[in-house]
């Protein structure tokens, strides 16, 4: 076996293998997407593409992933691999997540030279102000084809185009799309060059391609499920007559995908423009169809338990006074009665899909004990019901989820996301059950099966799934297919997205010229000997405070980080601080703090939550209060009588104070938001500290409120100040010297308390 010889690759790790070897040195030429099928080593082109980099141009490394697990996966392979090239300025591995205190990943990015992150951590330390991106040299973007909307590296993309001193992208997935519009719209966002791709049919791949065989199992409806699921359609139907007698365009009941429910709330929207009399009933129709589709979904390809919860579920919600329309108007239907009368009935799962999977696993670990197996559901309830199944017939199996809790399961954090796929490398135990949190870039050595519980209508996520085997040995993958259901039509879907998407991948990509000797020597690769280390000269940092920008200062929520506004804002140069705010999203200067809503989370949160209340409270907080409702329609949202709308604003804006400012898009609401702090600022200097009119709920936060209100001293200082002293009287009547004794207070704000606290007031 040959192995890559370079100095910054540890001798005889590193397998040579000459796509990759090629595909690697050719993106040195600009800004290049690779695509490559799972298991065929994109994360060997990273380093091979780093090594050359780094060798020519110094500067730093970042790599960029999903998640955390994937993003550990990454620094583990480099960490395994490659050999850091050590100098004053910086060195090392580091990790950044959410996990990782902002004070540690300030400090990580001064002396490291490798950091491995997820995008939303580097997105929101751009935007504060933490770092920058201008010495990174070489921008990993792993799973490239989320590059698309608002995730986080299109802005990182943007941001990194503009800054760096001599930036390069390489961006890797194996699923890059079908459409062409979104290939293009990554390749886009990302400043794509060069797109190098390689199937597994080229000469130079196919040595590497392990055998996969791919099994469509059909699983028959048992009939107790079929009268269920008939009688949903029943429902659905009589819902579409409903609509169509309306006047509205209406598609067939076995049609009615997503894209056909969203092209029917256009028409309803478009009605509630012209103020048509039934178009508010016809949208708590439209939600009402979305609640019965997804059941004859679960009912179908997940089994009876996950159905039965999720009835349960509708009824509780429609028999609740909180509850909406559309939830009412199913409850009180006598069809759904009748469903939820004979699902009551069922005491086990009846589909025979669990079964099945709990077959096709035992068979496997009795021929191959070794054996790693993945099972994928697209569904948390049915994650669960398979790992307790599964452990009931004496299988050891874990299940995989995302970090989110719903309802009243809790997901699984990045530390124990992290130890399960541990221990399944490990072999400590043999089964894994993911949901898509599991589809991307795992690798587990010797995974010889993936099972998918049902099929799957997106290519991306297909190809992804399949990819967990065959990426070390051969393997086998096992779909379960509900004969007669939506099953058959996701697999015949997937299976055609695929062929189209690798025939327009193929169009896109241009040959892959020869890499020449000499051009592979300067990179510092050799087909022999390693060749001398020359560590290249790191440029040093600049220091962190010179990141922050120069605009008008804002505080945002670190819940606000997920839109556009914060980007928005970022790209205006403003200079904002991200913080958890205990009210508002945004506090401008001393005085004013902002809640921002949507028009949908307006009508939301003044149905189902306590918009009032919360507002309030905010009001009681801010000496200026502003609301900013951001969207078209607020009249037209859910099915809401408008004079409860105008009611809501009557209150916050006469009965509180508050004022109410309505803005078009994420982009106007920037542009006010801007507008409002650079007057704030021009007209009561800078913002120091976030000192905003409060009811305190304790003695001890008024006696810190109050002393923290001198101008030179922050909520650390006045508490500093009162564990001195004891009492803000003993503060006031203490001398600059007595006041100095105390940590953290120096001479000028020693002076400003003593002579503030003895001016006279005129």
């Amino acid at each position: 076996m040959n192995y890559i010889s370079h100095p910054l690759i540890r001798p005889e790790s590193l397998e040579e293998r000459q796509y990759q070897f090629s595909i690697a040195l050719r993106s040195q030429d600009g800004n290049t997407m690779v695509v490559l099928p799972t298991g065929l080593g994109k994360t060997a082109v990273a380093m091979i593409s780093a090594a050359a980099r780094i060798k020519n141009t110094g500067g730093r490394f970042l790599m960029m992933a999903p998640t955390k697990p994937l993003v550990d996966q990454h620094l583990k392979s480099f960490e395994k691999y490659f050999i850091d090239p050590e100098d004053e300025a910086f060195s090392g591995f580091a990790l950044f997540t959410g996990e990782t205190k902002t004070s540690e990943r300030k400090r990580l990015w001064r002396e490291k030279r490798f950091i491995f992150a997820t995008p939303q951590i580097i997105k929101n330390d751009i935007i504060a102000g933490r770092y920058s991106l201008r010495d990174v040299s070489l921008l990993v973007v792993d799973e490239c084809h989320r590059a698309v909307g608002n995730y986080a590296y299109v802005f990182i993309a943007q941001e990194y185009m503009k800054t760096a001193g001599k930036p390069l992208i390489l961006a890797m997935t194996a699923s890059p799309g079908s459409k062409e519009e979104k290939v293009a719209e990554v390749c886009s966002n990302l400043n794509i060059e060069i797109i190098e791709t390689r199937s597994e049919d080229d000469p130079d791949v196919r040595p590497y391609i392990h055998q996969r065989d791919l099994k469509y199992v059909d699983v028959p409806l048992p009939p107790g499920l079929k009268g269920v699921t008939d009688k949903l359609k029943t429902i659905l139907q009589s819902r579409l007559d409903t609509l169509k007698k309306m006047g509205f365009v209406v598609p067939k009941a076995e049609r009615l995908t997503m894209k056909a429910l969203n092209g029917l709330k256009g028409q309803i929207n478009a009605s509630l423009r012209t103020n048509t009399g039934n178009a508010y009933q016809a949208m708590s129709i439209q939600a009402e169809l979305m609640k019965i589709r997804h059941a004859i979904t679960l009912g179908e390809s997940q089994g009876s338990t996950v159905l039965k919860n999720y009835l349960f579920k509708l009824l509780s919600e429609g028999t609740s006074p909180s509850g909406t329309k559309a939830g009412k108007r199913l409850a009180a239907d006598p069809l759904f009665g009748e469903i939820v009368d004979e699902i009551s009935s069922w005491e086990a799962e009846i589909h025979p899909k669990p079964e099945m999977t709990a077959d096709l696993v035992e068979r496997q670990l009795e021929e191959f004990p070794e054996s790693r197996i993945i099972i994928f559901a697209n569904f948390r309830d049915s994650v669960s019901l398979l790992e307790e199944y599964l452990k009931g017939r004496r299988i050891d199996c874990r299940k995989f989820i995302g970090q989110s809790s719903r309802d009243s399961e809790k997901g699984l954090s990045q530390k124990k996301q992290i130890e399960t796929l541990t221990g399944f490398r490990n072999g400590e135990f043999r089964v894994l059950i993911a949901t898509s949190v599991g589809e991307e870039g795992l690798d587990v050595p010797s995974t010889d099966l993936v099972i998918f519980y049902e099929a799957v209508p997106s290519e991306i996520r297909s190809i992804q799934r399949k990819g967990r085997t065959g990426r070390h040995g051969s393997g086998s993958i096992i779909v379960l297919v509900t004969k007669g259901t939506s099953d058959e039509t996701y697999r015949y879907v997937s299976q055609n997205r695929e062929k189209t998407m690798k025939t327009g991948i193929a169009g896109l990509a241009s040959a892959t010229p020869a890499t020449s000797l000499s051009r592979a020597a300067d990179a510092g690769f050799s087909k022999s000997e390693p060749a001398e280390d020359t560590r290249p000269a790191g440029k040093g940092q600049t220091a962190i405070d010179s990141f922050i920008q120069e605009g008008p200062a804002i505080v945002a929520d670190d819940r606000e980080t997920s839109s556009r506004v914060l980007e928005l804002l970022h790209n205006k140069g403003a200079s904002i601080t991200i913080e958890r705010l205990e009210y508002g999203d945004y506090a401008i200067g001393d005085r004013i703090l902002v809640e921002r809503k949507t028009t949908k989370d307006f009508a939301d949160t003044l149905i189902e939550r306590d918009l009032l209340g919360q507002v309030k409270r905010m009001s009681e907080m801010s000496l200026k209060p502003v609301v900013i409702i951001e969207g078209k329609d607020l009249y037209m949202q859910r099915n809401i009588n408008p004079n409860a709308i105008r009611g809501a604003l009557a209150a916050m804006s006469v009965g509180m104070g508050i004022t109410i400012l309505q803005t078009e898009d994420a982009e106007d609401t920037a542009e006010m938001l801007y507008v409002l702090a650079g007057r704030e600022e021009n007209e009561y200097g800078p913002r120091k500290t976030p000192h905003f009119h409060k009811t305190y709920k304790s003695e001890k936060e008024s006696l810190e409120y109050i002393v923290s209100s001198f101008p030179s001293l922050g909520p650390k200082s006045a508490r500093d100040l009162l564990d001195h002293f004891g009492s803000i009287q003993n503060i006031m009547n203490a001398n600059i010297k007595d006041l100095k004794a105390v940590q953290g207070i120096g001479e000028k704000t020693a002076r400003s308390v003593f002579e503030l606290s003895r001016k006279k007031y005129r």
